[in-house]
């Protein structure tokens, strides 16, 4: 049996110092999953940051205790705050306020949060977070500058709504990018780059971060009686890997899944359905979105009426199932005239003419991509782990790319870099 592969901060010490603002709770979340990625986690709270989260439910999660007080007598006993700038292996700010950056950026020390930066020769990472205003304020920019030329790593901030009711750069990046981050830092620092690491710079996002990505995967059950059911042999690998694809390049992802025997994957919104009805529902309900992946197999039909009790086997001939067509999930998004995602994309699943079929699917569903495959009973591909997909482009049907055949999470990983590239082409 292999062993299980090492949580990536396994025995690192990280010193999270909280600021007061609203994202401070989000800082709860950051401690769980520094946690499960193995480090231990030391919390300090501002003073204004135990306005917005306590003392216990931070010492509960990361099973340390808080620090909140330059004058605490106990741990002030053997020089508390020096000790904290020095017992660790690297210290974030999160989140990192307009107030906490100007202490910082000027050598004011009035309280223990400012006093341990103060004192600490460790790397330090930042993840600002503020009112859009006060982050574009020269005086911000300027702490900003300072705080780059002097070696501080800065992960967002990401842009977004405002508490305020305001929208922009502002909002507290993600407790995974800033994770990601921290395991960046951590990992150029023991190649040699030392305290200077990445000094001036913000540490680059990966390519989907502060993007909100919508897949659906696996197959529906449209329910005959109490215990039968319409359905396919999807699996839900590929859809899966397209989600675990997309949290990897640092999406915010919600995967809605029909019927499946496969995990859900990490750091997901997993939202669990039945029939094509119920995912429809679930989709809009998961909007808005900036990418849209409709990798599921729908059930095209359904019927008329579910039967009240079990269709009994009595030697009858039971009456004619009487089918209705599902809803259209992939042609519904696409043709919404608000709300619809940037980039829509659909998967066709053929079993002959699979690029004609799949160029006219791009004409009649209205979606910017098609993902077609060979399902054909000889390809394996329903219910296989490796897939050979050619994508088709809404632009008449003429640019069709045919990729060798490939493990499915490869071809994840490969789908979810091309429609990066696309969504940031259409930002630019």
């Amino acid at each position: 049996m292999s062993s299980p592969s090492p949580k990536p901060l396994a025995g690192r010490r990280i010193l999270l110092i909280v600021g007061g603002g609203i994202a401070a709770y989000k800082a709860l979340d950051l401690i769980r999953r520094l946690r499960e990625r193995g480090a231990q986690v030391r919390p300090l709270l501002t003073d204004s940051a135990q306005e917005f989260v306590t003392p216990l439910a931070a010492a509960a999660l990361a099973g340390e205790r808080t620090h909140t007080d330059l004058f605490d007598r106990e741990s002030e006993a053997d020089i508390g705050h020096i000790k904290l700038a020095r017992d660790a292996d690297a210290i974030v700010v999160a989140p990192a306020t307009a107030n906490l950056m100007a202490r910082m950026a000027t050598g004011h020390a009035p309280d223990l949060a400012s006093t341990v930066l103060l004192a600490t020769t460790l790397p330090i990472l930042i993840a600002p977070a503020m009112n859009v205003r006060m982050w574009q304020h020269p005086a911000t920019q300027r702490n900003l500058a300072t705080l780059k030329a002097d070696g501080v790593a800065v992960i967002g901030p990401n842009k977004g709504a405002m508490a305020e009711a305001e929208f922009g750069p502002g909002r507290l990046a993600e407790p995974h990018e800033i994770a990601d981050a921290l395991e960046a830092l951590l990992a150029q620092r023991a190649e040699g780059a030392g305290i200077g690491f990445l000094a001036g710079h913000e540490i680059p996002k990966k390519p989907l971060a502060g993007r909100h990505v919508l897949v659906t995967s696996g197959p529906t059950h449209e329910p005959i009686d109490p215990v039968r059911y319409l359905a396919n042999r999807s699996s839900g690998r590929q859809g899966h890997a397209v989600a675990a694809a997309a949290a990897e390049a640092g999406a915010r992802v919600t995967l809605v899944s029909g019927p499946v025997a496969i995990p859900d994957p990490a750091g997901v919104t997993v939202v669990r359905v039945e029939s094509a009805r119920e995912m429809l529902a679930a989709v809009e309900a998961a909007l808005p979105a900036d990418l849209a992946i409709f990798a599921a197999a729908v059930g095209d039909w359904r019927p008329a009426e579910m039967r009240a009790g079990k269709i009994k086997k009595d030697g009858s001939t039971p009456a004619p199932l009487q089918l209705v067509e599902n809803p259209d999930i992939l042609a519904t998004i696409a043709g919404r005239s608000e709300g619809r995602p940037p980039l829509v994309v659909g998967f066709a699943a053929e079993t002959d003419d699979v690029i004609v079929n799949a160029q006219k699917k791009i004409a009649r569903k209205g979606c910017d991509w098609i993902v077609a495959n060979d399902v054909s009973a000889e390809g394996g591909v329903m219910g296989g782990t490796e897939n050979t997909v050619h994508l088709v482009a809404r632009d008449g049907g003429s640019s069709v790319e045919t990729w060798p055949k490939l493990g499915k999470e490869e071809v994840a990983r490969r789908l979810v870099a091309r429609f990066a590239e696309l969504l940031a082409a259409k930002s630019a």
